[in-house]
């Protein structure tokens, strides 16, 4: 279905590294690639493919197959792949959540602007093979051909390796989101379930102040008062601000629930 592996992957650079000096700078960046992900292709010409936009296709592999002219089936597989993996591993990590939270988690780290941010914190950039309209008008910086690329990578990975050499792959690159999430969610219950009981009785939504911030910046604590139509419901500190408005949702609960 894609690149034989048996062919010397190196004379696929022919068309877009016109010289020496300019095909060592593309393995290279290939190479640091694979290093960033913590992975290393057997079959490195179905990473080289996953780089292949379809634009660079279009100018260059017109001989070939669909399967074989650029990223695009790959695209599709990846982002499917990422859909099983990333639901699992929120699964695991958040326990409580419903099924609705899960969904809104998920599309927090799987869309465009998210996966764009993972392909340029791996250098995708350097690597992805663009035709000349697309390299002129800025496509190596463009969030749509990142996102796609990465998510091709993803699926050359899957094929390259198997399940069980994507998911730990995976597992790294999303670590820094799904502790963001992890966080968020830590502070989800009570706010939310406040929220929910002040709509149901008086139609309107809870609002958060600060009245107080004091002591040295590594050990700050935050004043929160919460109000309901501009009554006080309860006041709270904590760590962070996010905690005080925590603790304040918590105590004010007390109160109108």
């Amino acid at each position: 279905m894609f690149e034989n592996p048996k062919q010397n992957w190196l004379t696929v650079f022919d068309y877009y590294c016109k010289t020496q000096c300019r095909r060592d700078c593309c393995i290279m960046a290939l190479q640091k690639l694979q290093d960033r992900l913590r992975y290393h292709f057997g079959d490195r010409a179905v990473l080289l493919q996953s780089m292949t936009h379809k634009s660079y296709g279009h100018e260059f592999f017109q001989d070939k197959s669909i399967a074989l002219r650029d990223n695009e089936r790959l695209e599709f597989l990846g982002d499917a792949i990422l859909d099983v993996i990333v639901s699992d591993i929120l699964l695991e990590a958040f326990p409580n959540a419903n099924e609705g939270q899960l969904s809104k988690m998920r599309a927090a780290v799987v869309n465009e602007k998210t996966l764009a941010l993972l392909a340029q914190s791996l250098n995708i950039q350097d690597c992805v093979r663009l035709g000349k309209g697309e390299a002129q008008t800025g496509g190596h910086s463009k969030a749509s051909i990142l996102s796609s690329t990465f998510e091709a990578l993803i699926a050359a990975i899957y094929l390259d390796g198997g399940f069980n050499a994507v998911y730990p792959v995976v597992r790294h690159i999303f670590a820094p989101l799904f502790l963001e999430e992890r966080e968020l969610m830590a502070f989800y219950d009570h706010k939310t379930q406040l929220q929910e009981i002040v709509q149901a009785k008086w139609k309107v939504t809870p609002t958060y102040h600060l009245i107080d911030s004091h002591g040295p910046d590594h050990a700050k604590i935050f004043e929160i008062e919460v109000q309901m139509n501009g009554q006080t419901l309860a006041v709270a500190r904590g760590s962070s601000k996010k905690e005080a408005e925590q603790n304040a949702a918590r105590a004010a609960i007390m109160t109108v629930g």
